[in-house]
């Protein structure tokens, strides 16, 4: 079967977020930067700017990022939210915990009609999660 990973688009910031990330939920965090491949970018000050960025947990799960040059259309991400479940309520904690450093909380962490805990929040970054650790 195929993947289906999110794959997260910033400005300038890619960088900054995946190392967040990698703090988070762990794992090993694999970054190319546009001046690797000089034909990508014509603005030499983007040479540090991610192409792309993948971390990739022990558990498995894999999220990718990257830059957007300046001389490319950029939209922040809107309408999309990255879902982290099937986790225990214990590590589902303590990923809201590391993840909610500088966020806005939109609903908190709490027990939902449906059992474990749900919570959602958009990180300091402007991303939006939604987090269920399943019921014990």
């Amino acid at each position: 079967m195929p993947d289906l990973n999110p794959y997260l688009s910033f400005r300038t910031d890619a960088r900054e977020a995946l190392e967040f990330y990698q703090s988070v939920l762990g794992g090993v965090l694999d970054i190319s930067v546009f001046g690797d491949f000089p034909d990508m970018v014509q603005d030499p000050s983007q040479n540090d700017l991610v192409m792309h960025g993948q971390l990739t947990t022990p558990e498995g799960l894999v999220l990718m990022a990257s830059d957007t040059p300046s001389g490319m259309t950029y939209e922040k991400p809107q309408g999309i939210s990255v879902s982290l479940s099937g986790n225990t309520q214990q590590v589902t904690q303590q990923v809201w915990d590391r993840l909610s450093d500088g966020a806005t909380i939109t609903v908190p962490l709490d027990v939902p009609p449906w059992g474990g805990t749900f919570g959602m929040l958009v990180d300091r970054f402007g991303i939006a999660w939604m987090l269920h650790g399943n019921p014990e």
